[in-house]
Order: C-alpha cells, then sequence, then structure tokens
C-alpha cells in the first residue's frame, strides 16, 4: 500500500486479463497508470481459453501474440457431429490473416504471459492485495478510497476504468445499471487428458439431447462442455462420463481428470458503459455466453478503445464527456450484437425433439459458400461493421 502514489492519470481496478491487457498498451503509449487487484495470487484455473484472430491481433500490437502462439494449440477447423454422422467442417484456413484460426490457450497461462510483459515494462504497475472501498466522481478526476484489510488509503486518477469483473464494485458504485437476464441453459464441463484422435481439432456435437463442445489444450489435455437439463449441485467425474458416453460413445474412465464445473448463462450489458470519468470493460461492463468463447476477448476490443480515448484525453485534452459517450455507444452496440450471437450459439446446442430441420440448417451453414461467412462470424469478425 505505501508503495502507491496518491495521484495517477489511469487507475485499472481488476486485474485479470483485460486490465492487465488494458495496462500493457497504456504504458507502452507513456500513459501513467496503476492496476488493483484484490486477488493476492494470480489464477490457476483454466477458465477462458478461446483466442480470437481479432484479439491475436491486439496482441501483435503489444508484442505478445508471437509468445501466444508458440503455448498455443492453433485450432484451424472445428467438426459438427448430429446424432449419428458427421454434418460438416467449419474451416478458418480462408479467413483474413495474419490468424486464420482460434489459439486455445488456458487462462492461466493468458495471465501469466500479460503480466509477465507489463512487469517488463513497469515493475510497480500491478498491485495486489488491494481492495476499492469507495469512489467519489469530481468534474475533474475520480477520488478512490483503497484497503488491504490493514489500512486505507486515498488515490486521485483522470480516468477510472472498472475490469473487476460480473459483480463490479466500479459499476455499483458509479451507479450503472446491468440490464439482461438468466438463461435457462446449464452446463456441465471438465478437463481431462485427451484420449481422442481430434488433435487440434475442436469437436461440436449437436446430438438431440443436448449439445457436447470438445476443445484441445494442449499439454495431452481436452475440455468437454455438456450441455445440462438443469443445473448439477452433485458434479463428480462420472457425470461427465455418463452423458459423453451416451451422446457421442466416447470413454473417459481411464483418463486423469484436472478440472470440474458446473455452470449457468446470463446474458447482461451495462448502462452505460462509460461516463465522464469512469468506463467500464470486459464483464464489468457485459456478460454473454461463454458458448463460442467471445467473452475475454470482447473484454481485449473494449480495452483497445478505451486506450483511443484515453490518449485523446489526457494528451490532446478532448472533452472527457464526449469520448465517454463515443464509447458507451461503440461498445453497447457491440456487445448486444456479440450477445445475440451467444444465444444463436446457445440455440443450436438446446436439446430438441425434431434434430433435423436444425441439423439440416447447419449443414447448409457448413456445406456451401455460407461457409466461410459463418467461419468469420464464429471468429468474431464484423461485430463492429456487420449488422449481424
Amino acid at each position: 500500500m505505501n508503495k502507491l502514489r496518491d495521484k495517477y492519470q489511469v487507475c485499472i481496478i481488476g486485474g485479470g486479463p483485460v486490465g492487465l491487457f488494458l495496462a500493457i498498451a497504456l504504458r507502452q503509449r507513456d500513459i501513467d497508470c496503476v492496476v488493483l487487484e484484490k486477488r493476492t495470487e494470480p489464477t490457476t484455473h483454466s477458465r477462458s481459453l478461446g483466442i480470437h484472430p481479432v484479439s491475436l491481433e491486439l496482441m501483435q500490437e503489444i508484442g505478445l501474440a508471437d509468445d501466444f502462439i508458440q503455448r498455443g494449440i492453433k485450432i484451424t477447423e472445428g467438426v459438427a457431429w448430429g446424432d449419428n454422422k458427421k454434418i460438416g467442417t467449419l474451416s478458418f484456413e480462408n479467413c483474413p490473416g495474419p490468424y486464420p484460426f482460434v489459439l486455445s490457450l488456458p487462462q492461466y497461462k493468458t495471465e501469466r504471459l500479460l503480466e509477465d510483459k507489463l512487469y517488463e515494462i513497469d515493475p510497480g504497475c500491478l498491485s495486489r492485495g488491494i481492495e476499492l472501498v469507495d469512489l467519489e466522481e469530481t468534474e475533474s478526476s475520480v477520488n478512490l478510497t483503497l484497503s488491504n484489510k490493514k489500512k486505507t488509503k486515498k488515490v486521485n486518477c483522470d480516468l477510472l476504468i472498472g475490469s473487476d469483473g460480473k459483480n463490479s464494485f466500479v459499476r455499483k458504485a458509479a451507479g450503472f445499471e446491468f440490464l439482461g437476464r438468466r438463461y435457462p441453459d446449464t452446463y456441465v464441463m471438465g478437463d481431462f487428458s485427451d484420449n481422442t484422435d481430434l488433435g487440434s481439432t475442436a469437436a461440436i456435437f449437436l446430438h438431440s439431447a443436448g449439445l457436447i463442445e470438445s476443445f484441445p489444450l494442449g499439454t495431452n489435455r481436452r475440455r468437454w462442455v455438456i450441455k445440462t437439463d438443469n443445473f448439477r449441485n452433485d458434479l463428480d467425474r462420472a457425470v461427465l462420463e455418463r452423458l459423453v458416453r451416451k451422446r457421442v460413445g466416447h470413454e473417459l474412465q481411464d483418463t486423469e481428470n484436472f478440472m470440474l464445473s458446473s455452470f449457468g448463462v446470463q446474458g447482461f450489458v451495462a448502462t452505460p458503459m462509460a461516463r465522464n470519468r469512469i468506463f467500464l470493460a470486459g464483464d464489468s461492463a457485459h456478460i454473454v455466453s461463454p458458448i463460442g468463447g467471445q467473452g475475454m476477448n470482447l473484454g481485449w476490443l473494449d480495452a483497445w478503445e478505451i486506450v483511443q480515448h484515453s490518449e485523446k484525453i489526457l494528451r490532446d485534452k478532448a472533452e472527457v464527456s464526449y469520448q465517454a459517450n463515443l464509447y458507451n455507444k461503440e461498445r453497447s452496440k457491440t456487445a448486444k450484437k456479440a450477445l445475440k450471437r451467444a444465444e444463436v450459439n446457445m440455440l443450436l446446442g438446446r436439446k430438441t425433439r425434431f434434430p433435423y430441420p436444425k441439423n439440416g440448417l447447419v449443414w447448409l451453414m457448413l456445406n456451401t459458400p455460407l461457409e466461410r461467412l459463418m467461419a468469420r462470424i464464429f471468429t468474431m469478425r464484423g461485430l463492429q461493421s456487420w449488422p449481424f
């Protein structure tokens, strides 16, 4: 706490992948900032793992794309299956370069790369074990009250960025609404040693009893995500083994298990996402279904926009409220579009008594010229410019 100064140009609340990326981009532009993270240690969970081409282009901007690619698995195609047969293949190799693939990299490795890069640029930029407990916005700055459970400290900043997750203190303290709903969809997922012959291919099983997805994680591991009829509090590996065996005929019984999780799905967007000197990014600003892997990537796109607006405010002396309104308009539109795409992904994966119409539609998407368009949509192209 004593190492913190009294004044910064930008204070970032939340040191996850979005906050770390934002800090790197700001410091590379010589904008003074600090990242304040409540956790005392880095995450050890795999959680988010899909890094889309649009995000790799941003990582290239901060000099990290090659490091990400070296440590990740390139997924160049996804194969879709119905109950009994293959429907088609979605190839990313014809998508715009330079990254015609989705990179699979567990979140803890992503955060480690970003944290190491930030430390290289500015060793004192990240402060752990620090919690924001109060904020006051004035016309010229934002006043923060910070706590490390032993004492408190007052810090002043020109701009405050909330990247502190779906339960964001910044969003709540600023009085921003969080509008949306919980969906009825529930899932279980687990990471297992890979005993398939799928290699670096992603597999999507559109079974009539519900979706199963399987993604490579590297180091001979594979993630399985399974649609369930209800939330499973009684989760153990036998549940996943039984569902995978019943729907796709694959045995996980003799594999090693590394992680199990049950989750529901929500869709929320902050209103506004920015006001005057307070901006939101990542899950603080929006929550989209993890089916499709857009969440973390959407947060990085937020952060990149914040960098542009921060430069205009802090260097070009642009009007703060005007830049905040621009950001809110741009990112709200993009988040709502991502939310719609996520809803389509969930719809395709739901249980159905009549799978043939749905599978027929997917066949058209994957076996006609539409396939190239679907590949671009799946890799998050056009979120800011396309009408869908």
